[in-house]
């Protein structure tokens, strides 16, 4: 590097569908066809979408957030070819830097409608909402969340090899499985292929509705080759460490963001963003089983915005649910009311709980597990730190006056998003941890395919027995 110009290996656009553009995709699938290729060693550019493929407008109004199609969404620039890369071995990927295009300092944050996509507290609050954020340098700040300005860790949400036509029949089959077996039965547990909509690059007809009926959706992370894991740490300077499944790896990245909390609990709960993000690519032959890896692996970089700990107020939540249901070690349930009680809190500065909400998935905030061995509950934190705030939040300085916060977007002609106070109260298992399984099978004994096999005999053929 510095002797030479860093090679730039795609170009997307957004004057023109994203579904039209040549070195997009959005599946997992082995038969994709490359969209370039990348020397082993070599450092590059690669442009990325936003991901939803530019559906969301920098305005004040949700309608977009509302109406998203997600049939066209996590469209990832790739998939490219890594010279020498073979099965078994692992794709050292070095994250140098990560940028939003010139042309392009801003993104969103969105809170989608429950009956289209929903999110982690879409029980209590089912309505769209929008936040804009303006890009300052490293810093961000949204005119639908005053008083707030923060640094951004900025990374890639997704990124991975692409899966053997094995590894894509395993994921099918299990994911499948669950969907047959789930019994929540408002509720979307697992995305299984779906034709719909599926964008594959040049790949033609045939092929693409082959890729159509097998290939696995984005969005999931998965542990045979991470995906779509939102881990905000994957910032400039990290390394991750990924399994290759098929010749030249078929590495493909994407779905950018300016900041995100930990678990970006809106869905759509980060700085979403378009940009071009500067990576260096190693094999390491035969890395799979020389270091034993069942899923990836990540060293953290050490660009990481600094708060002082003096100054950061940790909310606790347990499993216990917010109309008072004992769980029984629910870390999805402890996290929730972590949530919950952050919000709450933010009610007094005069946020509301969507603004809160929307803050809560973008800002860097930390979520950890402080205990899962004391039955029955799981202890889970949550951080807020003053100095996203141009105001002081700690409890010594109450009693506070309430500011004027104004309103992030919501649809055409609402003022307000719904809020549903008693909302899973009479619920019969948990919403992560507590699922069960429901008996399958027909009358008389005879076993039914489930959705499972019947995804993983079309990736297979003939080959499963």
């Amino acid at each position: 590097m510095g002797k030479e110009a860093i090679r730039r290996v795609n170009k997307v656009s957004f004057d023109m569908p994203a579904d039209t553009q040549a070195g997009i995709h959005n599946r997992w699938h082995p038969d994709i066809p490359f969209a370039g290729t990348i020397k082993n060693g070599e450092t590059v550019k690669i442009e990325c979408m936003d991901w939803t493929g530019g559906q969301i407008g920098n305005n004040d109004s949700a309608d977009d957030i509302r109406n998203v199609d997600l049939t066209k969404v996590h469209y990832l620039s790739g998939p490219f070819e890594i010279e020498g890369a073979k099965p078994g071995d692992l794709l050292l990927v070095e994250i140098m830097d990560v940028q939003p295009f010139e042309d392009r300092p801003w993104g969103f944050t969105g809170i989608f409608d429950k009956s289209n996509g929903g999110g982690f507290l879409d029980e209590m609050y089912p309505s769209a909402a929008k936040a804009i954020w303006d890009f300052e340098g490293i810093f961000c700040t949204s005119r639908h969340i005053p008083h707030v300005k923060f640094p951004g860790l900025i990374h890639p949400g997704i990124l991975g090899c692409a899966p053997s036509a094995e590894v894509l029949a395993t994921w099918n089959k299990r994911e499948g499985d669950l969907i047959a077996a789930n019994r929540l039965e408002d509720r979307e547990v697992a995305l299984p292929p779906n034709p719909t909509n599926v964008h594959a690059g040049v790949a033609s007809a045939d092929l693409k509705a082959k890729i159509g009926a097998e290939g696995a959706r984005t969005i999931p992370g998965r542990p045979e080759h991470g995906g779509n894991c939102d881990i905000k740490n994957l910032s400039r300077g990290s390394k991750v460490y990924l399994p290759v499944h098929v010749d030249g790896a078929k590495f493909s990245v994407g779905d950018l963001h300016f900041s995100q909390g930990d678990g970006e609990i809106s869905f759509c709960g980060a700085i979403e963003m378009a940009g071009v993000i500067t990576i260096n690519f190693s094999v390491i032959p035969n890395g799979v089983a020389d270091l034993g890896l069942k899923s990836p692996i990540y060293i953290p970089g050490p660009v990481e915005p600094q708060f002082s700990p003096g100054r950061t107020i940790y909310f606790e939540g347990f499993s216990v649910d917010h109309n008072g249901k004992q769980h029984y070690m629910d870390v999805n349930v402890a996290y929730r009311e972590a949530c919950l009680r952050a919000i709450e809190y933010l009610r007094r500065f005069g946020y509301n709980d969507y603004q809160s909400y929307l803050l809560l998935g973008c800002a860097p905030i930390q979520g950890h597990v402080a205990g899962i061995v004391d039955i029955p509950n799981a202890c889970v934190t949550l951080s807020l730190q003053d100095e996203l705030f141009d105001f002081d939040i700690l409890p010594a300085a109450f009693p506070h006056k309430k500011l004027d916060m104004g309103n992030c977007a919501f649809e055409s002609g609402v003022s307000m998003g719904r809020v549903v106070e008693g909302s899973g109260k009479n619920s019969e298992v948990s919403f992560g941890g507590g699922m069960t399984y429901k008996e399958g099978g027909k009358e008389g004994g005879e076993k039914e395919e489930t959705v499972g096999e019947k995804a993983a005999n079309l990736v297979l053929g003939s080959s499963v027995v």
